[in-house]
């Protein structure tokens, strides 16, 4: 199988994967419900969702400035945020983490240190994961929804046993990793365990594995700040935005719930099986926030809220990507005039 039939193969799979999943998800609802609820919705509130989307973005983009810096980087923020809605725009049609290309080629152009910038988004992305997955099984054990479910007093703390033991896991694998002394150890040992694994899907964890590493002498000091600001940016705006959305459509649940499911989406996400995180979304949204007593068509209208932030950055994305080009083919017009 060619290269080309592999890509097209992969893009058909996520495609009948997004469907599938939104055709579950809107088999689950009640369309005259739903439209009562689009009704009832307090619009006011979508214009907040995406000024703070915005807002989050550019966090983000000072965010990774800092990072940048740090591997001698030299990019402004306007750049970085443009580079960012551009990855909005781009997830429409590339899957999960892939669409980060995108940035990754923006900002290489702008500093010509592809491999620096690589480790930094690098950096950044595995900081994320760990700052939601945390948080999130703090806030999954703590509100234990199984409680709900689950009259049997025996059977309740197993979920927050486990999301404690996985919270144990992760904080003391994240602490070690990111020691200089303990974490080139680490790394060799999970390089050791990709063995069964194929030769390029082993040498791309191998190659991230790798620029973990460059981090490892930043001092405690770098990673804490960078990790407070994740906390900000990621977990504390994503849940507001979530809360936000979730006024928009009438919904009423703890924030605790919020947290949970802002981390678990966003982890999903990560996974490349979708398209713009489509379905994935709408199901986890749908089929979760039951539990706490939301309409399942509040639900897919809170879902569809926050869709219509992604692609109110992509819309920002586009106009940065246009004027790009613009600018690129008025400079290159220049050059040319000017060569001999």
């Amino acid at each position: 199988m060619t290269s080309r039939s592999k890509q097209i193969t992969k893009l058909t799979l996520r495609v009948v994967i997004t469907t599938a999943l939104l055709a579950w998800a809107f088999s689950q609802i009640d369309l005259g419900q739903f439209w009562d609820a689009v009704r009832t919705a307090k619009w006011q509130l979508l214009i907040a969702v995406w000024g703070l989307t915005a807002i989050l973005f550019w966090i983000r983009s000072a965010k990774m400035q800092f990072v940048l810096k740090r591997q001698d980087c030299r990019v402004g923020i306007g750049t970085i945020f443009g580079a960012t809605a551009m990855t909005s725009l781009y997830s429409l049609i590339l899957p999960g983490i892939l669409s980060t290309g995108v940035k990754w080629y923006v900002l290489k152009k702008s500093t010509g240190k592809g491999s620096n910038v690589f480790s930094s988004m690098v950096y950044n992305q595995l900081s994320i994961m760990i700052v939601m997955t945390v948080f999130g099984l703090a806030a999954l054990a703590l509100s234990n929804p199984t409680s709900l479910l689950i009259p049997d007093a025996k059977s309740q703390w197993l979920l927050p046993a486990v999301c404690g033991a996985l919270l144990i896991a992760v904080v003391a694998v994240t602490l070690l990793l990111l020691n200089s002394r303990t974490g080139g150890r680490i790394i060799r040992v999970f390089k050791r365990l990709l063995g069964p694994l194929p030769e390029k899907t082993r040498k791309k964890i191998a190659d991230i594995l790798d620029q973990i590493a460059v981090f490892q002498a930043a001092g405690w000091r770098f990673h804490f700040i960078f990790m407070l600001i994740t906390v900000v940016d990621t977990l504390v705006g994503g849940v507001v935005t979530y809360v936000l959305a979730a006024r928009t459509a009438s919904i009423i649940a703890p924030v605790s719930a919020f947290v949970w499911l802002c981390s678990l989406i966003y982890v999903l996400g990560r996974i490349p099986i979708s398209i713009a995180n489509l379905g994935v979304r709408e199901v986890t949204l749908v089929g979760f926030l039951a539990v706490y007593g939301v309409g399942k068509p509040a639900a897919m209208l809170m879902s569809m809220i926050l869709f219509s932030a992604l692609v109110f950055m992509a819309i920002i994305g586009a106009i940065y990507q246009l004027v790009w080009t613009v600018m690129a083919r008025k400079s290159n017009r220049r050059a040319g005039e000017r060569a001999p």
